[in-house]
């Protein structure tokens, strides 16, 4: 699966993909994390210290992009892969050190291409933790255009659904076959109750809710690696992924994607 995880700034996206990676490594499942923010913080949460984070080798883009020498999605992951204290291998596609350094622009085609490719033979888990905000549906054809599942994190407020909403409106653009939301941060059984009606109303799939833990709060502040999270945490995470996991949504997500595919190949043909 490539899962790509994307919210507004400050909703706990990279905590939450590292939860959601640490519960499919306890599975038994291989999994790459590709931190595509430009203030990369992913390492911290997965484990690795300051400086393993500030060193980590970027993917060149010549390479993901077929411009340079060949390598296998192995060899690339052996040469530019950190393993990590989780049980995650780790892929840094973006870092911006220097005060007008240009766009990110080749780093998120990175990410784009290295998805493309049969990374899947390497991993049975994708997961990208891209930068807040809205480029990567727009930037470089899409960063996120090969995944197979966006997931949006909101906080329990009226604006988060509402972006989470407009996001999944470009991502169905980019014809990305399964689109789900999660809440986080939640104070319940309120704040779920809301995030279950809001999301209604604005149509956005709602795969579960995380409860506000204080201890993941302090783990951030120190900057620390979140593990393990409190029991009603790990719960919810735990359905979030049985979601992902379940048969069923796979099948629909199949659909979906042949559905998008026939509308293309009319288009084309009605085209000339």
């Amino acid at each position: 699966m490539k899962l790509g995880v994307v919210g507004k700034g400050g909703t706990g996206k990279t905590t939450l993909s590292t939860l959601i990676a640490l519960a499919y490594v306890a599975r038994g499942r291989r999994v790459v994390a590709v931190d595509t923010d430009s203030n990369p913080n992913l390492a911290l949460s997965l484990g690795l210290d300051q400086a393993a984070a500030d060193t980590a080798p970027l993917v060149p883009r010549s390479l993901v992009m077929g411009y340079g020498r060949g390598m296998t999605p192995a060899e690339l992951l052996a040469e530019y892969g950190l393993a990590t204290p989780a049980g995650v291998t780790l892929l840094h596609a973006m870092r911006v050190e220097q005060a007008g350094s240009a766009c990110s622009c080749s780093s998120h085609a990175s990410v784009r291409s290295l998805l493309g490719a049969a990374i899947e033979d390497e991993a049975d888990l994708a997961l990208v933790d891209m930068e807040a905000g809205l480029e990567h549906l727009a930037r470089s054809g899409g960063t996120l255009a090969h995944a197979d599942v966006l997931l949006v994190v909101m906080e329990p407020t009226r604006k988060a659904v509402l972006t989470a909403a407009r996001t999944m409106a470009l991502a169905r653009e980019l014809g990305i076959p399964r689109l789900v939301g999660v809440g986080n941060k939640a104070v319940l059984p309120a704040d779920g109750a809301f995030l279950a009606e809001v999301c209604a109303e604005y149509g956005v799939p709602l795969a579960g809710v995380v409860p506000h833990d204080p201890g993941i709060g302090v783990a951030e502040r120190v900057g620390t690696r979140v593990d393990p999270p409190s029991a009603p945490v790990r719960e919810a995470v735990e359905g979030i992924v049985d979601v992902l996991d379940s048969p069923g949504a796979r099948r629909v997500a199949l659909l979906e994607e042949k559905a998008r595919i026939e509308r293309r190949l009319a288009e084309l043909t009605a085209a000339g």
